[in-house]
């Protein structure tokens, strides 16, 4: 019954946590796990947020219309240089195709070719950098720190082409394609070039400055990305994932920057580094700014309009004298979370695919599960493949709380007895239970040790299930055509809970009726809440009833017939 119990207890606290953790990030608070509210952020007050900015950083990088109703920060490009953008200049590669502003260098549009628009259904791409009626997320850069009032070129600065060609540049048959604007202002001619290599998420950009005037100047080279404050079209209510900006450096590690606290002036961020990056994740994907290895930074956050936010870095160029040049190289990220290939951009990256607190168990998890799939070819059949692993991994602890379970699932009936003859005193009901467990050698939490111990590989492997891009439009079998969706006819959470109905059967009966009906109203009550989860996470813990099940009959015979042998050698 102690054990019943404690298992019961656990599941209900555990419960309760989760459920009052999705109701603090509902109502815009931080998460207790340490992630932050992704429902959409109200923006509160007005001005620029976050940690002090330099105020020539033009303010808002919005789209034509509404560039030219934001009134410029002091020092800012003059008024007609906040014209209206041009017709995009498209720069596509095998993987990636943008749509370039030549009005600042504004990358306004970034298209994931090899990633379908789950919500669309329609075929068409996903598209996460965008500056449409749906939304604001755009990648920014420029010059600043002009004396005398005066601008440098700037993300609101015109731009043309070097070639005069305002058409596409697509890499067609070559490595690599590359586009080149120039634009001048306040004594700069900056001639800004994108190249996109094949099979790359990663923009590199390279910006050579030139002194027109005949003074020396030291201009500061800004990155940043801005994006309103809403979360990601067709996420759940049942589950979220942190949306919003992050700064790393060596120093301080990966950082997140909630919305709400730019909005309110508490960002808390490293400011200055000679390494790092700063960028915006969500769920599946990620952008960021790499600057130059070595090259001293500062990190800024700052909300820049009605629910409208910027994270990126600032970095110092050298004095550069009249008629001299200097050239600085920086790179932008814009694509999946694909570990792989974020780690071998720059130290860090790979943090983006956020587990949390469980960072150290989930990473080796995620590992096992890339290495099965590259056996068995589908992320679906992987997961059941890891599942069975890492339960048969933990066999010797499953076992003995399966053992402990089935002595008390034996002494059950003698535990109703003293249960009916000291129903009205408690006390020596206790003593009574404890006396019996005492004889019969067992340990009360026996049970439940053992489950606690494996509670963290467990939540860790359901980050990575969650987490993990490549489940993403991923199929496995019949009509499960994406393991990141829930299952569109519910077949595996009714299965579900059918296992968890067995496994209330094969658990001992708590002598309390209220808690023996609550033990089976418990299947039905997950198996609704997994209706909602991804096909992936209910797979995955269909496998591990089904193997649970599979382990405790099999204990349970075992022990059966050891009881058996013993009685007749008696």
């Amino acid at each position: 019954m102690q054990t019943q119990r404690m298992i019961l207890w656990i599941v209900f606290s555990m419960s309760l946590l989760f459920l009052w953790d999705a109701w603090q990030k509902h109502n815009g608070q931080p998460s207790l796990f340490g992630g932050a509210p992704t429902a959409q952020q109200q923006a509160a007050g007005s001005g620029d947020g976050g940690k002090p900015v330099d105020a020539t950083i033009p303010p808002a990088p919005t789209s034509a219309a509404a560039s030219a109703s934001v009134a410029p920060a002091s020092g800012d490009a003059p008024a007609g240089q906040a014209a209206s953008s041009g017709q995009r200049i498209r720069l596509v590669n095998d993987v990636l195709s943008l749509e370039i502003d030549p009005v600042g260098g504004v990358v306004r549009r970034a298209e994931l070719l090899k990633h379908r628009d789950l919500i669309a259904r329609d075929g068409s791409h996903f598209v996460l950098l965008k500056d449409d009626g749906s939304g604001v997320y755009v990648a920014q850069s420029g010059l600043i720190g002009a004396p005398n009032g005066e601008s440098f070129p700037t993300h609101r600065t015109p731009m043309q082409p070097a070639d005069g060609n305002a058409g596409a540049r697509e890499i067609g048959s070559g490595d690599a394609v590359s586009l080149t604007l120039v634009g001048e202002s306040g004594g700069l001619r900056l001639t800004r070039t994108y190249t996109l290599k094949r099979g790359a998420y990663v923009i590199q950009v390279k910006d050579e400055v030139a002194n027109l005037s005949g003074v020396p100047l030291r201009p500061t080279l800004y990155m940043q990305l801005t994006r309103d404050g809403n979360a990601p079209a067709g996420g759940s209510k049942f589950y979220s994932t942190y949306t919003g900006p992050v700064i790393y450096t060596d120093a301080d590690k990966f950082q997140k920057v909630a919305f709400d606290d730019i909005a309110k002036d508490k960002p808390k961020h490293s400011t200055t580094a000679t390494d790092g990056w700063a960028g915006i994740i969500e769920h599946y994907f990620v952008s960021a700014w790499i600057p130059a290895d070595k090259a001293a930074r500062e990190f800024y956050t700052r909300k820049v309009g009605d629910n409208l936010f910027s994270v990126g870095a600032k970095q110092p160029l050298a004095e550069i004298a009249p008629g001299a040049s200097a050239s600085v190289e920086t790179r932008l990220l814009v694509g999946p979370q694909d570990q792989q290939m974020l780690k071998e951009t720059a130290p860090g990256l790979d943090l983006a695919v956020d587990y949390g607190w469980l960072t150290a168990i989930a990473k080796p998890i995620h590992w096992l599960l890339e290495f099965l799939h590259g056996f068995v070819g589908n992320w679906g059949w992987a997961i059941v493949l890891l599942t069975i692993v890492i339960k048969t991994l933990f066999f010797p602890l499953q076992a003995a709380s399966y053992r402990s379970m089935a002595r008390m699932k034996a002494v059950t009936p003698r535990l109703v007895q003293i249960r009916e003859r000291y129903a009205n005193d408690r006390v020596k009901m206790n003593q009574a239970m404890m006396e019996l467990y005492k004889t019969e050698k067992i340990n009360p939490l026996g049970g439940c040790l053992p489950i606690v111990v494996q509670i963290p590989v467990f939540i860790a492997l359901y980050w990575v299930l969650l987490a993990s891009v490549e489940m993403r439009d991923a199929p496995w079998i019949g009509w499960i055509k994406d393991l990141s969706n829930p299952d569109p006819f519910f077949i595996l959470p009714l299965i579900m809970a059918g296992t968890m109905f067995i496994q209330v059967k094969l658990n001992p009966t708590p002598p309390d009726p209220m808690q023996a009906k609550i033990m089976m109203i418990m299947p039905l009550v997950f198996s609704v809440m997994f209706f909602f989860f991804p096909a992936g996470l209910v797979l995955y813990w269909l496998v591990n009833n089904v193997y649970s099940i599979v382990q405790q009959w099999y204990i349970t015979k075992q022990i059966e017939k050891a009881t058996v042998a013993a009685k007749i050698k008696g």
